[in-house]
């Protein structure tokens, strides 16, 4: 079955788009995804890839997400989703997620995964592991202690995104400040007094790209209040 999934993904390949992914992604010398290899894919037709290939056995996902071109490992990455939607032994994907966590090395291979098999599971359980993450150095283990609390935000649970949130705030990456900030602009949707409690607490030093991704939903004078540090 590998071999018929890495076959299907080949015959989708497009240089034309794959050129386009090597900038978008900063596969560049000294950049983020420095080296990264893209094939040219799009997200729905990986999407659609995983979902048939679902069944897929473990060892062979870690074969995908541990190969070099990328659209193999968000294609491995997104059957572990759909695994853990259809699975009654949840734990049994998240253990393996966790193991292989390693191969999350781009913000997409996070941000379409992190809160739909760890934060989905840690919803109501102990959530250590992200608060380790939050404090590695480790560029994509601190994004994915933000992004899984994308899943308590949407229950409506707020304390564990704005503590994660904290500890990242003097993190000096721009991806983090972006997903922080991307957070707390869902938890305003949800609570804009929880956001804005957050905001007056700590505002005036926080990177600016957090800054203003988080208050991107507020009215005109409200984000000139917050802007004007």
């Amino acid at each position: 079955m590998l071999n018929k999934i890495k076959k299907e993904l080949d015959s989708l390949a497009n240089s034309e788009k794959a050129k386009v992914y090597q900038r978008f992604f900063k596969t560049r010398k000294g950049q983020y995804g420095e080296g990264d290899i893209f094939i040219g894919l799009t997200v729905p037709q990986q999407r659609m890839l995983a979902k048939k290939y679902v069944d897929l056995e473990f060892s062979d996902v870690e074969k995908l997400i541990s190969n070099k071109i990328h659209e193999y490992r968000l294609t491995g990455y997104l059957i572990l989703v759909y695994k853990y939607e259809k699975s009654v032994k949840k734990k049994e994907v998240v253990d393996f997620y966790l193991k292989n966590v390693k191969c999350a090395n781009n913000w997409d291979l996070i941000d379409c995964v992190a809160d739909k098999i760890l934060g989905s599971y840690m919803i109501n359980k102990d959530k250590n592991i992200l608060y380790e993450f939050a404090k590695s150095d480790n560029l994509w283990k601190k994004r994915i202690s933000i992004i899984s609390t994308f899943a308590f935000i949407k229950n409506n649970k707020f304390e564990d995104t704005l503590k994660i949130s904290e500890i990242l705030l003097e993190d000096k990456h721009d991806l983090i400040h972006k997903a922080v900030g991307w957070m707390l602009r869902e938890v305003g949707k949800r609570d804009q007094k929880v956001l804005e409690k957050f905001l007056l607490k700590h505002y005036k030093n926080m990177p600016r790209t957090m800054l203003r991704y988080a208050i991107e939903r507020f009215d005109t004078a409200k984000r000139e209040f917050y802007l004007k540090k």
